[in-house]
């Protein structure tokens, strides 16, 4: 079993409502833009999303440089529609008890949304190279997405 204990949490303060963040995370017209780090690409024909508790997602990330392919996927664990999503992010295939946890939570701030990102069951931390700076740069490709620059957090 992986261990829950473990994780990151990162914050950003976005020029967004948190409607337009709901969306970002959930259409897969969106997903197709932004869900990948820096150097890749999300093919939209890979994009599959079932937005409600039980549902599935499933994208892949193409390395620009390599070609090399990475499939993700996982399970909507709980939605509160502009507010909260949960779910498990790992293999496609994975069991969902044994794979790791994202929470993302939508809190506006007058014209700004505050997004929390919170992942738990793997270890990170600023400049590891792989699951830390991986969603660092995840996040940065929303935020050019929706046109924000600035990171806050």
């Amino acid at each position: 079993m992986i261990d829950m204990s473990t994780g990151f949490t990162l914050v950003r303060e976005l020029d967004a409502t948190p409607a337009e963040l709901w969306q970002a995370w959930t259409d897969p017209d969106e997903v197709a833009i932004w869900w990948h780090p820096a150097g890749a690409r999300t093919p939209r024909e890979s994009v599959s999303i079932d937005a409600r508790v039980g549902g599935q997602y499933v994208y892949t990330m193409v390395d620009e440089t390599s070609g090399n392919e990475v499939v993700t996927g996982g399970v909507y664990r709980e939605l509160v529609e502009n507010e909260r999503l949960v779910f498990t992010w790992g293999y496609p295939d994975g069991d969902p008890e044994d794979t790791p946890i994202v929470t993302v939570t939508f809190e506006p701030l007058g014209e700004l949304t505050r997004m929390t990102f919170d992942l738990r069951g793997v270890t990170g931390m600023a400049g590891d190279g792989f699951f830390y700076d991986g969603w660092e740069s995840v996040l940065d490709q929303l935020a050019g997405f929706i046109g924000q620059t600035e990171v806050a957090g």
